[in-house]
């Protein structure tokens, strides 16, 4: 009887082979040869009082290849990150980054003014404002003291 030594990730190993196998492509590693393609910018989106901030990440896409479109309650973003010398691929060592079209949606809610929408680009970021309808923005409701009456003030004296 041969005598295996225990090892507790074996198991482990063999789940992750499987799956790997399993989904095939969507978890091997990327080819450096891959260059165009969709590709999904990362977004930030945080709230406050008036408005929602939408945070784009587009590095080195030119704002006027971005595309901006409000459709009935969706924000749709689109655009393209090109090479800059194409011709010149042959040049590079190694390309990791994607190139081409993205498109990111974003279903917005019941509280924002469409009417009032802003974006600006600043630094290869994309900052787009959505904010609220004042009757949907909380208000600050002031309570009201009710003067005391001068009996009863001259009573609390007395105690």
């Amino acid at each position: 009887m041969a005598i295996t030594r225990y090892d507790p990730f074996r198991d482990l190993f063999r789940l992750q082979d499987q799956l790997f196998k399993t989904f095939g492509e969507a978890y091997a590693p990327r080819e450096e040869s891959g260059l165009t393609g969709a590709w999904t910018p990362p977004v930030d989106v945080f709230e406050d009082a008036d408005a929602i901030t939408l945070k784009v990440e587009l590095p080195e896409v030119d704002a006027k290849d971005v595309d901006i479109q409000i459709e009935a309650n969706q924000l749709t973003v689109r655009g393209e990150r090109k090479l800059e010398k194409a011709e010149e691929r042959e040049a590079y060592h190694r390309i990791e980054r994607t190139y081409g079209a993205f498109s990111r949606s974003f279903t917005l809610p019941g509280t924002v003014d469409a009417e009032h929408i802003s974006a600006e680009s600043r630094d290869g970021v994309l900052r787009i404002v959505l904010p609220k309808r004042a009757e949907t923005k909380p208000r600050q409701i002031k309570v009201q003291v009710e003067a005391a009456r001068p009996s009863q003030a001259a009573a609390a004296t007395k105690q």
